[in-house]
């Protein structure tokens, strides 16, 4: 059993086979692969399990990782900086992407996509959860990721503008943790009728 969870793949495809079998003893009744609503659940699912890994690595970010960056001993910081970082980074950048389309193409399957970035009525609230996802996204690939590279030594940069990159970043981590709150705050109320 030890070595069945040493593998991170072997793990989520036990943890597949456990949904398949929970779906089809609560739900068999919507195992229709030819409808749409099936196809919308799919991706509403997916949608939903990327934005907990961007969230999630998020929050260990900002609650985790940079609070204890400074009683790190300098001797163990490379391994945060070499190792750790950019594996979470990797993860973190791919899964903001997979949200950000998986949730447009969520939209566009239940023709809320331009009602919605219009931010019309009945869609306002998701409208506003798109747009601050499409903001925190854009930061993630245009500003954090750029700035993230200089830090980690990806990119040629003195340790001035590493340094300088090293706060910047914070900053616009800082500004995702904040938008994620409404954010997380209007994905949800559309469909529970929290506004």
């Amino acid at each position: 059993m030890n070595a069945f969870f040493q593998s991170l793949g072997r793990t989520l495809l036990a943890g597949l086979a456990l949904l398949a079998l929970v779906f089809l003893s609560a739900r068999s009744d919507l195992l229709d692969l030819h409808t749409l609503s099936w196809w919308t659940f799919v991706m509403r699912w997916l949608h939903v399990a990327a934005a907990i890994l961007w969230l999630g690595l998020l929050g260990y970010f900002n609650f985790v990782q940079i609070p204890a960056m400074p009683r790190i001993p300098d001797a163990q910081k490379p391994a945060i900086i070499q190792i750790i970082a950019p594996a979470a980074l990797f993860w973190f950048r791919w899964a903001a992407l997979a949200t950000v389309f998986l949730g447009l193409g969520l939209a566009s399957m239940t023709h809320a996509l331009l009602p919605a970035l219009r931010l019309q009525a009945p869609y306002t609230a998701i409208g506003i959860g798109m747009w601050l996802g499409l903001l925190m996204a854009f930061n993630v690939w245009f500003i954090l990721w750029p700035l993230q590279k200089k830090v980690l030594g990806l990119v040629p940069a003195e340790s001035l503008a590493r340094a300088q990159a090293a706060r910047t970043s914070q900053l616009v981590s800082r500004i995702n943790l904040m938008l994620s709150v409404p954010m997380l705050y209007c994905m949800v109320a559309q469909s529970h009728g929290g506004l």
